[in-house]
């Protein structure tokens, strides 16, 4: 009979904490020694690069369940409306780009960090993005003529739609990333980027219940129903 895999067995803390401090961290703009504070308010002592150690630990599996979870309920929808666009992120001064795709609903599907934005670019995001959740059936896009390119190429390009005010969707869901972007005081390395980019967005989207499209009661039930299953990711 093969072991049941417990990420959380070489840690003392139990794992509703380790839970409760990642999601503090990457779902609000609170810095390391925020959380600290908080949680020593709750009674619970730990450092904040205990907090760091936890997030660099835990956020990619959580991140990892949540979105395994979305892509399986998500995989075959056919009327599936994809907003894509890059965001200009400076590392050390140097400006990268962070592409992203959005759905119609507003959850970011995938989040890629390159050091151009060229046609080479756009079609790497672009083929990571359809082999994790298949083919959508319109691509919204700007004005960036790399798109169009790397579509050419993957044969979809009659799938792609442009307007002024149509990718307002891509556009508004960036505001979350750089309000944390701020807190962080930006970023020092690609890679440490890329894994928080993905991690912040699938807890995101996880906790990102529209309240403004929906009554009070119904809002509740969707927020106790995320949080119940956030207890259980890793479980």
């Amino acid at each position: 009979m093969s072991k049941v895999y417990n990420p959380f067995r070489y840690f003392n803390s139990s794992p509703e904490v380790i839970r409760l401090v990642v999601m503090m961290y990457v779902r609000f703009p609170l810095s390391l020694r925020n959380v600290e504070d908080l949680l020593f308010e709750r009674g619970v002592d730990i450092c904040h690069e205990t907090v760091r150690l936890w997030w660099n630990r835990f956020g990619p599996l959580f991140a990892a369940d949540i979105r395994r979870q979305r892509v399986s309920r998500m995989r075959g929808f056919r009327h599936w409306r994809w907003h894509v666009d890059e965001v200009f992120v400076k590392i050390n001064g140097e400006t990268h780009y962070l592409w992203r795709a959005v759905d119609h609903e507003g959850e970011i599907l995938e989040s890629y960090v390159t050091k151009k934005r060229d046609k080479s670019a756009a079609l790497r995001f672009f083929k990571k993005t359809l082999k994790r959740h298949g083919k959508a059936e319109k691509v919204v896009t700007d004005g960036l003529k790399s798109y169009p390119a790397a579509m050419r190429e993957l044969g979809n390009e009659d799938r792609r739609e442009m307007g002024r005010w149509l990718n307002n969707r891509a556009e508004n869901s960036r505001l979350p990333f750089r309000r944390r972007e701020r807190v962080m005081l930006r970023f020092r390395q690609m890679k440490s980027l890329q894994k928080f980019a993905s991690v912040h967005a699938n807890v995101h989207n996880h906790f990102n219940q529209d309240r403004h499209l929906v009554d009070r009661q119904t809002f509740k039930a969707a927020r106790s129903a995320a949080l119940a299953e956030w207890q259980n990711l890793v479980a």
